[in-house]
């Protein structure tokens, strides 16, 4: 047995065998390339699905981490500490919901399970009682907890773990007048992506999300947004609402938000902070500890710092006229879609879109899927047109493998 296979051999005997994973050991990272234990180098067009967004040992970001191992680690949240501060408000800034409030979380799934439960809270404030229903989207994915699943929309990945949370009724997305008509008395929030993810790279139009916002009004229901894996420039804006022109009542975030050190968080717009969660309704032992806060304070400032939503509005235009030309010539890809740097490239049923990622792997590329048969592509936010016709050369060899 090889010493890669051994090594592999290892964690499967270690671990609950929850994920199938590719035959590769990764050693360390370095910009946005990663390297196996044999010194391989490939180019990170997945960014740890999404969180790597400033790929590997970006200038500034290990020091700050360093600089906080050696001050502090936890103090439980019955404690002020220096990097709370800084993460929720630049977090604030960002996400420009005035009067609004942030609770950090260990993770994307916390967040949901948190804004849930924060959008519950509002309605019973208001109405008096329990037993409110929450409308969510068919293929869309929140997580993996009993809440966060109960409303992702995709049946299989519920059936198993039934009974789940009661009261949540599937919409279309992008179809308004489906979700006009789950509405009822009961209907306290909406939950949707601001742009599909593991359902095929869908984003929101432009008429559905902004008739969502004007639902919400005039129901007085909860919109929450989840931008977990959309958010924090992946569409070329802090948040990809923003270039809808659109405000949530709740936002979720996590994947980049600490670029690789587990954290999320939701935050809450002036109306929910007063009227949902209070003290004893809501807690986590670990979110929003010193390192991780001293993470995302880092994170957030090189976003502003270094122009990185620009740099990514800058570069979408050449991003995707390359992945245009790469379908024109390549009768198995369907379709192109996506905003920024999260796209995806649609293949046709002969064309397995595992048997392009395997084939991929040792030509020196990561890419990973969405949905049934998208290749997804969420590289860190600081490639360049290089980096981009790299991908697509390799793509193109790849999609001209029999």
């Amino acid at each position: 047995m090889s010493a890669i296979s051994d090594q592999m051999q290892h964690v499967e005997n270690a671990l609950l065998h929850t994920y199938n994973r590719f035959p590769v050991v990764l050693d360390h990272g370095e910009g946005v390339y990663l390297y196996d234990t044999e010194g391989k180098r490939y180019l990170d067009f997945a960014a740890g699905i999404a969180v790597c967004a400033l790929g590997y040992h970006y200038p500034g970001y290990d020091e700050a981490l360093k600089a906080q191992i050696d001050k502090l680690l936890h103090t439980s949240n019955l404690y002020y500490h220096t990097p709370a501060a800084l993460a929720g408000e630049r977090l604030l800034s960002l996400c420009q919901l005035p009067g609004g409030r942030v609770f950090f979380t260990n993770s994307g799934t916390e967040a949901i399970e948190g804004a849930l439960k924060a959008a519950k809270k509002y309605a019973y404030t208001r109405r008096g009682h329990a037993g409110s229903e929450i409308i969510a989207m068919q293929h869309s994915f929140h997580g993996r907890t009993i809440g966060a699943l109960s409303v992702t929309g995709t049946a299989h990945y519920r059936t198993p773990f039934e009974p789940l949370m009661g009261g949540v009724k599937f919409a279309v997305f992008n179809d308004l007048e489906s979700v006009k008509a789950q509405i009822t008395d009961q209907t306290c929030a909406i939950i949707a992506e601001t742009v599909q993810g593991e359902g095929g790279i869908y984003p929101a139009t432009p008429a559905f999300l902004q008739g969502l916002r004007q639902l919400c009004d005039e129901h007085d229901l909860v919109l929450i947004l989840d931008e977990i894996q959309c958010g924090l420039g992946r569409t070329g804006y802090p948040f990809a609402y923003q270039a809808y022109g659109v405000q949530p009542d709740i936002v979720t975030t996590a994947k980049a938000l600490g670029a690789g050190i587990p954290v999320g968080a939701f935050v809450v717009n002036e109306k929910l902070a007063a009227s949902s969660l209070g003290p004893g309704d809501h807690g986590t032992t670990y979110g929003g500890n010193p390192f991780a806060c001293a993470a995302v304070a880092k994170v957030l400032e090189i976003f502003e710092h270094d122009h990185i939503f620009e740099h990514v509005r800058e570069l979408t235009p050449y991003f995707t006229q390359r992945l245009d030309e790469l379908a024109a010539a390549h009768p198995s890809i369907y379709a192109r879609r996506g905003m920024g740097f999260m796209q995806g490239l649609e293949l046709t049923a002969d064309h397995p879109v595992g048997q392009v990622i395997q084939r991929a792997l040792p030509k020196g590329l990561i890419v990973i899927s969405a949905g049934t048969n998208v290749l997804r592509l969420v590289p860190p936010l600081i490639i360049t047109k290089d980096h981009i016709d790299t991908m697509v050369s390799i793509l193109s060899q790849c999609l001209s493998e029999s």
